[in-house]
């Protein structure tokens, strides 16, 4: 695990240019940096190490290939690069004088230069971004995992081609002075993160995950308004998608597994052996644990098949719905891991609210990204790689809308549209009276339950498909005037695999390829790449994806919830009453904290008048819904936490262009 930075630039570049994109990132790879130039090429490299495999000189980057064609700079890690290692030895293609050491990043490179990048693509299990520079014919290709466990940034900073794994790379070359990108800031307050390809900054994008894009001198100096489409070819740009998703998903409708028995088994299998390939290193590794379904799972896991106790890690909140601890405990305990918990006061946690904007770069606005930094920083006082549960709900239908949107929209279509405006009234009741009324009924409290409530009641008025349905549950304005200044038109979501898949598999997908790779693994790596931890994510395994996508709708959702097969394969291995419970995430009650401790905090940063000033967000139509969110009218949390990290984003990017002056 690393961080990468480079510039690509027909002007004259040195490495001191590099070496100031890679500074910005050093808490990415704390144990050693390098830089690569070629002068007449225009090409430079930059990287940060963080050693987690093969731990001695031999591993240092940017890398050179064995014959001196390629070089390389590397973030990741190819979990199969033994078995890798000895293809390649038994295809008699060692690498001249011998490998220089045993790192991911050598076999790669060998792989490159001996099969092609898209066969050793093909055969590469991991998560990464990389740069590789082709010396023979001067192109540098960009390259993400198949997910977008790690993230990958280009663009332009003048005329100059840059790239590199977080943002503050990119905004510390000398001539960056990108504006705000409005059409990304529209889709921020909507979804509150920013989905690929846009970034905050115009002429800054992602590349999306399993993508490939190679770019020569020529279009590397011209700089581009928007991001290369997928499968266009000219003008010295190539994207290029070396595996998608939605054929995955295509694949396995076409070929279902349909005996249970048969399902729990190969996931079992599958699962398990992702775990062992990601639970290699030179290194400490652990776990996070929460109790639910899917660390559970991971852990439960790589317990039964380690020869010693793993290393588990929860925190605690004293909040009621909040706190986690408890579970996580008692699954340790039976699984006999040693396990560390550590109870978070809330002092702590708003400690961590200043330093988001400068962790995430752009604005970003899951609130569960303070918690996942708490349990980061908690882990990497004794381990440097991490294994989550992350991608268990994209795959095996565990968001509760997989299960209830469907639903909703079966009801809806049996009602007139008159009557469905009868939840018009209903809606403006108090979001307060709706979480009351969930609260004495069974089960867990669910946060922002009475928000959601609204939501839906609003829905029944307009809804014409299900779509709509979908996209209400993840669209934080919809239906309503929104709060961004000149945002211009809106972008869809992706739900296209196929016209006779169910809407629950459609969700999925969607959410699989925009909200868990814009979302998650971004909330993921930069709360975890903060402290200079690894975190894995073996759900995200290719293969188990593979597998994931052929169990049937009917393995996964059942008797009114999701994970079904899934948690067949982990009641064999933990009691099912240590983990049956309502899912509540990982988050904090920050929509009572805006209220109350952090009200002074939200309101400097919601002033109608500094609003009116920058010019991004409408005052009026933030101010209205601030006051119902204060008064309990309606539970506004996501949006009102997207405009704040905005905001706190503007200011702290204000103080650094101030003190760089």
């Amino acid at each position: 695990m690393c961080g990468i930075a480079g510039i690509f630039s027909s002007a004259r570049i040195d490495e001191q240019s590099v070496a100031r994109m890679i500074r910005p990132i050093a808490h990415r790879g704390p144990d050693d940096h390098g830089i690569w130039v070629d002068v007449d090429a225009g090409i430079g490299l930059g990287h940060r190490r963080l050693a987690i495999v093969d731990l001695s000189p031999a591993g240092h980057q940017p890398m050179s290939s064995a014959e001196g064609r390629f070089v390389i700079t590397f973030n990741g890690e190819i979990y199969n690069h033994a078995e890798l290692r000895r293809e390649l030895e038994q295809r008699g293609a060692v690498p001249e004088g011998g490998w220089r050491g045993h790192s991911d990043t050598e076999v790669l490179l060998q792989g490159i230069a001996t099969l092609g990048l898209a066969e050793t693509l093909r055969r590469s299990a991991g998560m990464f971004a990389f740069a590789l520079w082709d010396r023979r014919d001067r192109t540098l290709t960009l390259v993400r995992d198949r997910f977008g466990e790690k993230p990958l940034y280009y663009g332009w900073a003048g005329t100059d081609f840059i790239f590199g794994s977080e943002l503050k790379a990119l905004t510390a070359h000398p001539r960056f002075d990108n504006a705000i990108d409005r059409r990304a800031l529209r889709l921020f307050a909507s979804r509150t993160y920013i989905p690929a390809p846009l970034s905050i900054y115009r002429r800054i994008f992602k590349l999306p995950p399993g993508c490939v894009l190679t770019i020569d001198l020529d279009a590397a100096s011209h700089p581009r308004d928007d991001a290369p489409g997928e499968g266009v070819a000219g003008g010295g740009f190539t994207l290029e998608r070396y595996w998608s998703y939605r054929d995955v998903v295509r694949g396995g409708l076409r070929d279902p597994i349909r005996d249970e028995t048969e399902v729990v088994e190969e996931l079992e299998r599958t699962l398990a052996s992702a775990i062992r390939g990601q639970s290699m290193a030179d290194v400490p590794v652990g776990a996070f644990l929460s109790g639910g379904i899917d660390s559970s799972t991971i852990c439960a896991l790589y317990q039964k098949y380690s020869d010693v106790p793993i290393r588990t890690f929860s925190i605690g909140f004293e909040e009621a719905g909040y706190n986690e601890a408890a579970d996580a405990r008692r699954v340790a305990e039976h699984l006999g891991t040693v396990h560390h918990e550590r109870y978070v006061t809330v002092q702590e946690a708003r400690e961590v609210i200043p330093l988001l904007p400068s962790m995430y770069d752009e604005p970003f606005a899951d609130s569960s990204q303070i918690p996942t930094h708490l349990v980061s920083r908690f882990a990497r006082e004794q381990v440097t790689v991490a294994l989550t549960g992350d991608g268990g709900d994209e795959l095996f239908a565990g968001y509760n809308r997989h299960v209830t949107a469907p639903r909703l929209w079966a009801q809806l279509q049996k009602l007139p549209r008159p009557l469905r405006a009868g939840g018009l009234p209903l809606s403006r009741l108090p979001a307060q009276f709706w979480s009351g009324l969930a609260n004495i009924l069974p089960g867990r409290h669910q946060p922002h339950l009475g928000g959601k409530l609204q939501k839906a009641l609003r829905l029944a008025a307009s809804a014409d498909n299900f779509d709509q349905v979908y996209c209400s549950f993840l669209d934080e304005w919809g239906n309503e005037p929104l709060p961004v200044i000149g945002a211009g038109d809106d972008v869809g979501f992706d739900l296209d695999v196929g016209e006779d898949a169910p809407d629950a598999v459609r969700m999925m997908y969607c959410d699989a390829v925009s909200y868990l790779p814009d979302d998650i693994l971004a909330k993921v790596d930069r709360a975890s790449m903060a402290v200079a931890l690894e975190t894995r994510v073996p759900f995200l395994d290719h293969r188990v994806a593979e597998l994931a996508a052929r169990i049937p709708l009917d393995l996964k959702v059942r008797n009114g919830s999701g994970k079904f097969i899934l948690r067949q394969l982990l009641h064999g291995l933990v009691p099912r009453e240590l983990v049956e419970r309502p899912k509540a995430g990982f988050g904090i009650p920050v929509g009572e904290w805006i209220k109350g401790p952090l009200r002074p905090w939200a309101e400097s940063l919601l002033d109608p008048a500094a609003m009116r000033f920058e010019g991004f967000f409408d005052p009026e139509i933030v101010g209205r819904r601030w006051r119902e969110h204060l008064d309990g009218r309606r539970e506004s949390t996501p949006a009102l936490w997207a405009i704040l990290m905005f905001q706190a984003w503007l200011r702290s990017r204000e103080a650094r262009i101030e003190n760089a002056a």
